[in-house]
């Protein structure tokens, strides 16, 4: 049976893990937040969700291959992870890749990347409950803090670049909050299932399951996915796999086997300050005063997290 780590198993985390476990989570943010401009320049060629299914299924392949050249161990895992990260975190996978390509289509990618990081406050309460991790006032005004920075980038965004208008804002925010949903639950899964199987073992697992369930689902409500239609689409989806998929996975996988997952949700939000960033230089959109208010919240709150692990002392839960 999966145990969850406690408060008093994390006193024994060296502070030297604590901050390594922290900067692979704001490793992880900055690499996810490449996804929305890859996504949205391969929207003129193919159309959202099957963006979402080939990304996962390349970083299936590849974890595949990976595994017969270098570890076979890779393949043998037993009923309880084939269930619990297989199938539950396929089914995760396969509703934030939908979910977030809406998102990024319907409300441009600083407020998809903006509100897939109403999470962190989503993470906190439910490890408290589920995980016993401890609930501290510093950590749920951090959560709140960026909650709301994600907030004001939304009201003071754009979402020029997306898809096409005809999807609208509000399936822009439906995807947005599914996708929120499905990476907190994701967070709280990886908890339980990094410590015992591993990183790449989980990412693997995730990924089949993704793959499996997006193929069916996709195909049974009419919309199956469409091979890449040319070299740019191929290229486009061979960045996304590398980076979004495979790395930023990585990232977030080993840091939550040494952070709680309420910190690495926090530090993990300084994507939609990579993601603003790079649709202002790339497709033109914008961001009012307010917009810029709320970037610089996320920022404040992803370093008063950064500078809680650099002091850290285990809080009682």
């Amino acid at each position: 049976m999966l145990r969850p780590m406690t408060a008093t198993a994390q006193q024994t985390t060296p502070r030297a893990s604590r901050l390594a476990g922290y900067l692979l989570a704001l490793a992880a943010g900055a690499t996810w937040g490449t996804t929305g401009p890859l996504s949205t320049g391969l929207y003129a060629l193919m159309p959202a969700t099957s963006i979402g299914f080939w990304r996962v299924l390349l970083g299936t392949a590849c974890l595949a291959l990976w595994g017969l050249a270098f570890r076979r161990e890779l393949f043998r895992v037993d009923r309880t992870g084939w269930l619990l990260v297989g199938l539950g975190g396929g089914a995760l996978v396969a509703l934030f890749e939908v979910a977030y390509q809406f998102a990024i289509a319907g409300a441009g990618v600083a407020g998809a990347a903006a509100m897939l990081y109403t999470a962190p406050v989503i993470v906190a309460v439910l490890a408290r409950l589920i995980l016993k991790e401890a609930l501290t006032p510093v950590r749920l005004l951090l959560s709140l803090l960026v909650m709301a920075g994600v907030a004001l980038t939304v009201t003071g965004g754009s979402n020029a670049g997306a898809e096409a208008a005809r999807l609208g804002l509000g399936a822009g925010i439906a995807g947005g909050l599914l996708s929120a949903v499905s990476y907190a639950l994701t967070t709280l899964m990886a908890r339980f299932a990094v410590p015992r199987y591993g990183a790449v073992p989980v990412l693997f697992l995730e990924a089949i399951g993704g793959v499996v369930i997006l193929g069916i689902v996709l195909t049974l409500a009419g919309r199956a996915p469409t091979p890449p239609p040319s070299l740019a689409a191929w290229r486009g989806l061979v960045a996304l796999t590398a980076g979004s998929v495979l790395a930023a996975n990585l990232f977030f996988f080993s840091a939550v086997k040494r952070i709680e997952a309420a910190p690495a949700a926090v530090a993990a939000t300084i994507e939609p300050v990579v993601g603003t960033v790079l649709a202002l230089l790339l497709f033109h959109q914008h961001l009012s005063l307010l917009g810029w208010l709320g970037l610089t919240m996320v920022v404040a709150g992803v370093a008063g997290g950064y500078l809680q692990e650099a002091r850290h002392t285990s809080p009682q839960p």
